[in-house]
């Protein structure tokens, strides 16, 4: 798993070249927007159950038939697993969001889990919905938090998002 700065490092030190100015234009990026990045976290980490509830509430108010039988979140257990992976999605984009990289995604999450989800007949399009309406959720708890510019949450829901897509959306 790497972060931001490594990924740069391992980046440059492959191509046996010293930094250049736009090394350190994503290095000062980084640095500055490292304590927004914490704030964020902090807000999720203490709100983490509720976004999760709320994310969950709001996706089944929108497509019900996930909940009526024969849904893919019918009976305790499925809601159950709905909402774990829910929590899942949110514990890595917090993750990605402190290290200013994708790749724990990549690593933890996104590797062959369409094609399990496909196998297990879990729905693609509603897993996406949610994990939007939960971004949209964590920037509001970001935004209450005190941090004015929140567009850098959107980068680890949007890429999950684009990762699990079969087009563009």
């Amino acid at each position: 798993m790497r972060d931001a700065i490594t990924s740069l490092i391992g980046t440059y030190d492959v191509a046996g070249r010293y930094f250049d100015r736009n090394a350190m234009d994503d290095l000062k990026s980084y640095f500055a927007t490292g304590t927004a990045r914490v704030q964020a976290a902090a807000a999720i980490n203490s709100n983490a159950a509720a976004i999760v509830k709320q994310s969950g509430s709001q996706l089944f108010d929108e497509l019900p038939e996930l909940i009526r039988p024969g849904g893919n979140a019918y009976t305790t257990r499925r809601y159950a697993a709905c909402l774990r992976d829910m929590d899942y999605y949110l514990r890595y984009a917090t993750y990605a969001l402190v290290a200013g990289s994708m790749d724990v995604l990549d690593e933890r999450v996104l590797q062959g889990l369409r094609e399990t989800y496909n196998s297990l007949g879990v729905p693609i399009g509603p897993t996406i919905q949610g994990i939007q309406i939960m971004k949209n959720i964590v920037k509001g708890q970001v935004a209450s938090a005190g941090v004015a510019d929140t567009t850098f949450v959107d980068e680890p829901f949007d890429y999950m998002t684009r990762e699990l897509s079969e087009e563009d959306i």
